[in-house]
């Protein structure tokens, strides 16, 4: 029980990092958030997404691109352009580290305007960060894996941020249905979004990119949105508002 709780809490943790302070805030500023609230969800998530843990920078960029050429030979990550998932990955693995070490120089209009913590990202793309929190996973199923097979969900906490991202770029533009006609292949994942938050309304996203509420009918659900929601109504955070 144990370690299925922790694999749930730590999914969905570092998932909700992923798409309300990277994709939400880091890459369209959605909402703006205080020195202090952005600093705040800078280390949570830096601690949830661990071993796995993604440059606000280089996912603003490559997710920037991503609209700008959705679903072309310039898209990072589209699906259309590999021959399976495991291909994609790696390429988007190449772009990001590339974007990260400073290999290459991406088109200002994508460059600009994200969260920035240089001593933080430093700590947290560093391997000792990584290789500590895969030791933490480690450890964490020694003492409570009771079966053997419970082992076989040890590499999803290793590879957490990159097999959410593989879902959502690979299902969300290959597999589903569209409320709009957008120049691209974005779909929305219905029967997947439950374990995705919200991430697999791609084809509502990508007609509404600066939209904070990715669902778009009234029989669809952003879990994450009420969220923001609040958080605006507290002071956290406050949404832009936009048509």
């Amino acid at each position: 029980m144990a370690v299925f709780l922790f694999l749930i809490l730590h999914w969905y943790l570092s998932l909700f990092a992923q798409t309300f302070f990277l994709h939400r805030y880091g890459a369209h500023k959605m909402f703006t958030m205080s020195p202090f609230w952005e600093k705040f969800f800078f280390a949570f998530t830096w601690f949830t997404q661990g071993s796995s843990y993604l440059n606000p920078r280089a996912y603003a960029v490559m997710h920037r691109m991503h609209h700008a050429y959705s679903d072309t030979e310039k898209d990072p990550h589209s699906p259309h352009y590999f021959r399976d998932a495991f291909q994609m990955i790696w390429r988007t693995k190449d772009y990001y580290n590339a974007l990260v070490n400073k290999r290459v120089v991406p088109e200002a209009r994508f460059d600009k305007n994200y969260p920035e913590w240089p001593a933080m990202e430093k700590m947290a793309e560093s391997s000792l960060s990584r290789y500590l929190f895969a030791a933490g996973y480690i450890l964490f199923y020694v003492f409570f894996a009771t079966q053997w097979w419970m082992w076989l969900f040890l590499p999803f906490h290793f590879f957490m941020g990159p097999i959410q991202g593989a879902i959502v770029n690979w299902a969300g533009h290959k597999y589903g249905y569209r409320n709009f006609e957008e120049d691209d292949h974005s779909k929305n994942t219905l029967f997947l979004d439950f374990f995705l938050l919200g991430e697999l309304f791609q084809n509502n996203h990508h007609h509404a990119a600066a939209r904070s509420n990715f669902a778009a009918k009234w029989w669809e659900f952003d879990p994450v949105y009420p969220v923001i929601w609040v958080m605006d109504k507290i002071g956290v955070l406050k949404m832009v508002r936009s048509v």
